[in-house]
């Protein structure tokens, strides 16, 4: 299955629809039981999601692979091969596993400061002695990688896209990195949660896209019974160069709406035509500024 699950939530409150806080470890628990079941088998995490990896430990994930992201380096490293090995090697205990699937970079625009060339070095030797299995990006802007990928050509890369952020094919990132044989994660399908609200539960602080909002809940009420996850989920399972599509929930009930809303055949042609640009719209984290 094309799906992966996000684990934010398993070690804090994440996400604008997110009401119930963290998820608990009983619930942490049955999500990952049915993640085995459903063939889910690759987790994405990070260091700077609270305890999540502790929390993923706890349960146990050795069959899963896992995708950690490292955080940036301290301005006061002074070792920064010493520095990187430590929070591998602690991630690798948390978690409760030997190797890594994938170690991807929170913040890559640091490969171009003062620690960048070590910190490309470090990865890589860790590469070579299979505590990680692939090295990857998290970006928010597909322009990023012009320049990210001169450097050095990533084993996966983690991207927004949904029905409103559609940079990764408008710009022909996707395109470019299927041909490069680069792995593709795409995060982000529901907006963090706002294109699955309610048109009368969205902030009033997103009132200058009612356009928007009123669009794609008019096309939702004109296409039932297809559903809002199904759509979303329909949406970017239509571009088959995505490898993965990673979600987060908040409990047990969302994976399984998400798992069943994901088989779900959607005609490509009835998307609606909703795709904006403003960053104060598709990058959450603009949001406070709103």
């Amino acid at each position: 299955m094309n799906l992966a699950l996000g684990t934010a939530q398993f070690g804090q409150s994440y996400g604008i629809a997110n009401h119930t806080g963290k998820i608990s470890i009983p619930e942490a628990t049955a999500i990952i039981d049915y993640c085995r079941r459903e063939n889910i088998n690759l987790i994405d995490t990070a260091i700077d999601y609270g305890s999540s990896e502790t929390c993923l430990g706890i349960i146990g994930v050795e069959e899963f692979d896992v995708i950690t992201k490292i955080p940036p380096i301290p301005k006061t490293c002074q070792d920064v091969d010493f520095w990187l090995q430590s929070q591998i090697q602690s991630s690798l205990a948390r978690l409760n596993k030997k190797t890594l699937y994938g170690v991807m970079l929170h913040q890559p625009q640091q490969l171009f400061g003062k620690f960048g060339s070590k910190l490309l070095e470090s990865l890589t030797h860790l590469k070579k002695l299979d505590k990680i299995k692939k090295l990857g990006i998290s970006i928010y802007n597909p322009h990023e990688l012009t320049s990210i990928l001169s450097l050095y050509e990533f084993d996966i890369v983690q991207a927004p896209f949904n029905l409103i952020d559609q940079r990764l094919v408008l710009t022909g990132w996707l395109e470019k990195l299927r041909k490069k044989n680069i792995e593709i994660h795409c995060r982000s399908c529901f907006l963090q949660g706002l294109l699955l609200m309610p048109r009368d539960k969205i902030p009033k602080k997103f009132n200058s896209w009612s356009a928007i909002w009123d669009e794609w809940h008019s096309w939702l009420e004109k296409f039932k019974p297809i559903s809002a996850i199904e759509a979303c989920l329909g949406f970017v399972n239509s571009y088959k160069d995505i490898d993965k599509i990673v979600f987060g929930v908040d409990n047990l009930y969302q994976l399984k709406q998400i798992v069943s809303s994901s088989k779900k055949d959607i005609n490509t042609k009835f998307f609606p035509n909703i795709s904006c640009e403003e960053s104060l719209l598709i990058d959450p984290f603009n949001w406070k500024n709103l």
